[in-house]
């Protein structure tokens, strides 16, 4: 079995969305991120420097959301989770993308996609 960690529920405002309308007023997002990484030696010596600091994971997720705009959830996924692999130590990485209240003639609490990468 794999360690996780995890980080729900980040929520923002960005300027994603299939229509051109959707990219300039833009929606309410919320994304979830699970790391795959062996937390055992952070355990044992309770040294933030011996895991992956949810903060900074976290960060880099809100400043790949917020500063650009895509067309498809796929993309955005596709990008966080690259940029998560790139810089940090997890050996796979689940990413869940959410649009908040979607704009759909069928009514629904959220669409996204959920992709799971590995090194």
């Amino acid at each position: 079995m794999h360690d996780t960690i995890l980080i729900e529920g980040i929520t923002f405002h960005a300027h994603h969305g299939a229509s051109d309308e959707e990219q300039v007023v833009g929606h309410r997002y919320s994304v979830d991120v699970v790391l795959e990484y062996d937390i055992r030696p952070a355990a044992q010596s309770d040294d933030l420097s011996q895991t992956i600091n949810y903060s900074a994971v976290a960060k880099r997720v809100l400043a790949m959301a917020t500063e650009n705009r895509f067309r498809l959830l796929e993309t955005l996924a596709e990008r966080i989770a690259a940029d998560i692999l790139q810089n940090f130590p997890a050996s796979a990485v689940e990413v869940t993308v959410r649009k908040l209240l979607p704009p759909m003639k069928v009514p629904a609490q959220a669409t996204g996609v959920r992709i799971r990468r590995c090194r």
